[in-house]
């Protein structure tokens, strides 16, 4: 019997290449408009899909416990020495397996069981892993946590108050619903009044701090992860930085050997592949036309009769709230979903219903703008987001609605049968 087969994988199962084929048909079908989700070229499909995936490669470039590293060394000292470029930093661990892999690994290098941190609150746009009651990060240090005001914006100056009564060990400062620019000066200057370290997570606006189009963490930060998707638009995984040797030694050590074992070396040569594709020139015009076109999602929806958490935004995203409105987020979600737009119900600021129920929406832009779309197409699906939401439980509304939309979106097919 031969173990190892050339056969490809329809012809070894069926199944699970139907499953894939119809995910491929929803992605190409539907309108994926989840700020947190991309495109990725197909170059990095390719990589992730390597003979790499069958090295095991425990340890550091050049400092590995097992033998035949010398191409992973290779290819994960290509990805560290392009993410340095990209991000204009030193130090650079490309190995987390998630983002919230990322941040475990700096609570666990730079704290102690216990010790405080201040993030943004859940609820008005941090992330579980800011210190979220429910997360680790909630349960194994002291989490306190600023917010935003009434107009939907932090305000830095309260954030100095909370931080001089609490006096964290570590404030974090990024969010995963937060749809303005994020200033990290007045957070250092918040984090050195208080002794503090500066924790910047910017898992979602990486893409555009790298174009030059979101302020960059660096100087200001002492250690920044991000993720490798979303708006940079590489394969699923984290990535942590810095300019401080001291950290990264730490930071290299808590993620191995103290949070994971054999890196994803075949993973890593897809973020390599991701960071060439950022070092291009044309990044800056993508990530340019993300947040044209989310601008334009966030004017047609504000002139529509909308809330828009902040009025307006800087960023890749929109965050929609419904407090005035008869219907929840969850309802929102599936009529747009029935509908051929894929979103995600999303607290907001003074929600009062449940994290399955929600009162708001998040709407991203970056997938859509992957696929070639623009100002013009992007204020006709604005226009029908709103058409929808306004009929909410018209559900032929949203079958004819759906059929229009899939005509669009078969203008700006990014991938075929043979991508993968």
């Amino acid at each position: 019997m031969d173990f190892i087969t050339s056969a490809t994988l329809k012809e070894s199962d069926n199944e699970v290449f139907s499953i894939i084929e119809k995910e491929l048909e929803r992605q190409t079908r539907h309108l994926e408009m989840i700020a947190s989700e991309n495109f990725t070229s197909p170059a990095v499909m390719e990589a992730m899909g390597s003979v790499f995936t069958n090295k095991y490669a425990e340890g550091y470039p050049n400092k590995r416990y097992y033998g035949g590293c010398e191409f992973a060394d290779q290819v994960e000292q290509l990805a560290i020495d392009r993410a340095s470029q990209i991000f204009n930093c030193k130090f650079v661990n490309v190995q987390p397996h998630s983002g919230s892999q990322a941040n475990g690994a700096v609570y666990a290098a730079l704290l102690n069981a216990g010790d405080k941190i201040l993030g943004m609150d859940l609820s008005h746009g941090g992330h579980l892993t800011h210190g979220s009651k429910p997360n680790f990060s909630g349960q194994n240090y002291q989490a306190f946590y600023y917010g935003v005001e009434l107009d939907g914006r932090i305000n830095y100056d309260k954030v100095m108050e909370i931080a001089k009564i609490c006096q964290p060990k570590i404030i974090v400062c990024g969010a995963s619903a937060y749809a303005r620019e994020i200033d990290f000066k007045k957070f250092k200057e918040i984090a050195d009044a208080v002794g503090a370290i500066l924790f910047a997570d910017i898992a979602h606006v990486a893409g555009l701090v790298a174009a030059g189009e979101h302020q960059s963490p660096f100087p200001y930060a002492d250690v920044v992860t991000t993720t490798t998707h979303k708006t940079l638009r590489g394969p699923r995984g984290g990535m942590i930085m810095s300019n401080n040797e001291e950290i990264a030694k730490k930071i290299n050590s808590a993620i191995f050997p103290g949070l994971q074992g054999g890196p994803l070396i075949h993973v890593i040569a897809a973020k390599a592949v991701a960071f060439k594709e950022v070092l291009d020139p044309k990044w800056k015009e993508y990530s340019k036309q993300v947040k044209a076109n989310s601008k334009i999602l966030a004017e047609v929806l504000i002139k529509r009769g909308y809330d828009i958490v902040s009025g307006g935004t800087d960023n890749h995203l929109v965050l929609v709230s419904f407090l005035n409105k008869p219907f929840s987020g969850k309802d929102a979600d599936i009529a747009l979903g029935n509908a051929g737009i894929t979103v995600n119900k999303n607290i907001v600021p003074g929600d009062t219903r449940s994290p399955f129920i929600t009162s708001g929406i998040r709407i991203g832009s970056p997938a859509l703008t992957a696929r070639g779309m623009k100002e013009k197409e992007f204020e006709i699906i604005s226009n029908k987001i709103c058409d929808i939401l306004d009929s909410i439980e018209d559900k032929e509304l949203h079958k004819k609605i759906n059929k229009e939309l899939e005509e669009l979106a078969s203008n700006f097919v990014i991938y075929n049968q043979s991508t993968y």
